[in-house]
């Protein structure tokens, strides 16, 4: 049976946040959960990077390191790994039986998301991993993931408006929520936030005595490359970055100073294995560049107005005259504000149904888009995301961006990799 069946009579439960249901699950599944050192990333944008740093680094120390994030570009093998190797489709599908079978028909019935994690947890306990590195699904308080009473390390990369329909309206409100994996006396790395979410985080910290870290941004010193300064003494560390994007001297000083609370906690992490870990980092459909009919193409999810200014500034550092948008997005997402982050004078916006998903009206967001930024010299909504591509290729010397939902680019990879296998 494929995954998609197994995981269907799951699918019409939805977001329903509360720890209840994955409690009782684990419990019947023998608490794989509590065999697991884990490492725990919340965060509205950066804590997929974060995680895929951190997986890197701890397999090049020679650890069994499990990785779970969500959601997948493709598909769900990508959501669980080990040592870097997303898991096998037999063994996720086996996993999903034996979670289906602990189900107790008196409980109240798990939703999707509860079933993957506790697939995750009871696949992470069954390798024996040294350390799980596990990204929050949505908020943290009430998130499935936040079952761990003792993380090695709990991480909040940042924090901005987004999900607020499930976490509160401000701010403070999603912070709060993201703040709720912090655990009494584990230590906390805690990226730049909004003063709103920075007192709400400080404040919990306080009262759970976590030891807190906050390190500075690393300094871009050559094209790809970084140095890190160490928290605890005045020595620094160079690292090449892969990834994309000034956002990730940020997101790999977190890492970092994860890594580095590790090593104090007697983790043996030379740094070999931080330089060639950092160097072998994947995070696909993050400020990455493809070939789409040989021609380069530049995609990302964008998928709140934070992400969607980070990807505006990369832009921008690439000194290009038009940028050609081929966007689709999901109902729930703030499209004013994403577009005012990406849309400058000039530009050409394609827009396009997010296929399988709850998407937002291609027409609907072209009018929004004509009115937030009037001097585009393009606004047009396409049937689907490949007629829009050709005609955003249309002109060779064009410089293609596609983003706006993550759904969006799983569609894209995953009909690209059927066409060229």
């Amino acid at each position: 049976m494929d995954i998609d069946s197994l995981l269907q009579s799951f699918q019409r439960f939805g977001v329903h946040l509360g720890l209840d249901r994955i409690v009782k699950l684990l419990a019947n599944l023998g608490n794989p959960h509590y065999q697991v050192p884990v490492i725990h990333v919340a965060g509205t944008n950066g804590k997929g990077s974060v995680c895929a740093y951190l997986s890197s680094v701890l397999t090049e120390a020679g650890y069994r390191t499990g990785r779970y994030t969500s959601p997948h570009l493709v598909d769900w093998t990508e959501r669980i790994c080990f040592n870097e190797q997303p898991i096998s489709l037999e063994e996720l599908s086996e996993l999903f039986q034996q979670v289906q079978a602990a189900i107790s028909s008196d409980d109240e019935y798990p939703t999707q998301f509860e079933v993957i994690t506790a697939a995750a947890w009871l696949y992470f306990a069954q390798q024996q991993v040294d350390v799980a590195v596990v990204e929050v699904g949505l908020g943290g308080r009430l998130d499935a993931t936040n079952v761990c009473s003792q993380p090695l390390v709990s991480i909040i990369t940042s924090i901005s408006r987004e999900h607020w329909q499930q976490l509160g309206p401000t701010v403070a409100d999603i912070a709060r929520e993201k703040a709720g994996i912090l655990k009494p006396g584990c230590p906390a790395v805690v990226g730049p936030l909004p003063l709103d979410a920075q007192k709400v985080v400080r404040s919990r910290i306080q009262e759970l005595e976590c030891p807190i870290f906050m390190p500075q941004p690393a300094r871009q010193i050559q094209t790809g490359w970084a140095e890190y300064q160490k928290i605890e003494n005045s020595q620094s560390i160079r690292y090449p970055l892969p990834l994309q994007g000034q956002i990730q001297l940020t997101n790999s000083a977190l890492a970092l100073a994860a890594l580095e609370i590790l090593q104090k906690q007697g983790w043996q992490i030379p740094e070999t294995a931080i330089i060639n870990g950092m160097a072998k980092t994947k995070w696909p459909g993050r400020m990455q560049w493809v070939k789409w009919r040989n021609q380069q193409l530049l995609i990302d999810g964008a998928h709140n107005p934070a992400a969607a200014q980070v990807l505006r500034d990369y832009v921008d550092t690439l000194n290009t005259q038009t940028v050609n948008w081929v966007m689709g997005m999901l109902s729930t997402k703030e499209h004013a504000d994403i577009f005012k982050a990406l849309l400058r004078p000039n530009d050409r916006l394609h827009l396009v149904p997010v296929p399988d998903h709850s998407s937002a009206n291609p027409v609907e967001l072209a009018k929004l888009a004509a009115d937030i930024c009037p001097e585009l010299s393009l606004c047009e909504a396409f049937p689907d995301l490949f007629s829009a591509l050709e005609s955003a290729f249309l002109s060779t010397e064009d410089f293609v961006v596609l983003c706006g939902s993550l759904y969006l680019l799983g569609h894209f990879l995953g009909t690209s990799k059927q066409c060229n296998s």
